[in-house]
């Protein structure tokens, strides 16, 4: 098959074009070559990477995890341990995630609660959250996937 223009190879893979050139400047996949107009030329080997990529993307793993997943998915001689270690450990992060969010939520859930939600200006949330002696609901800074490719700081 004829070399794909990168919105070509955006629209087969189900990743932006944007998102491609991050992936290029970043190392996960390789630049692709150059045509003699400039373009970048993609074929279905970068096109495949590129929805492992994303699939990965969308089960949570981080770039870093990917990278490691794209390795051993290259190399046909890779133990499977691997491969499954490397689910495993994701899936713990995950569980980990979740309780994060559950403390989160119910620390939003009980503000909320205190709120009077009316036309007068006063508001218990916003003094809780203004309040020197308000308790942290996380000890420590985690960055958490909130969809792909947009994470927040939490504390």
């Amino acid at each position: 098959m004829d070399a794909m223009t990168i919105s070509q190879a955006a629209q087969r893979s189900g990743v932006p074009p944007k998102t491609i050139r991050y992936y290029e400047s970043v190392g996960l996949v390789s630049p692709a070559a150059r045509a003699e107009n400039n373009y970048r030329g993609y074929g279905d080997r970068e096109v495949d990477t590129l929805r492992f990529i994303n699939r990965a993307r969308g089960l949570g793993f981080s770039l870093k995890e990917i990278e490691a997943l794209l390795g051993l998915y290259r190399d046909r001689r890779r133990p499977s341990r691997e491969v499954k270690r490397l689910a495993l450990r994701h899936i713990d992060d995950l569980d980990r995630k979740i309780v994060e969010l559950e403390r989160i939520k119910q620390a939003l859930r009980q503000l909320a609660e205190k709120g009077r939600g009316d036309d007068r200006p006063g508001c218990p949330i916003l003094d809780d959250l203004g309040s020197r002696n308000s308790a942290p609901v996380m000890t420590r800074r985690r960055r958490i996937p909130l969809s792909r490719g947009t994470t927040s700081n939490t504390k």
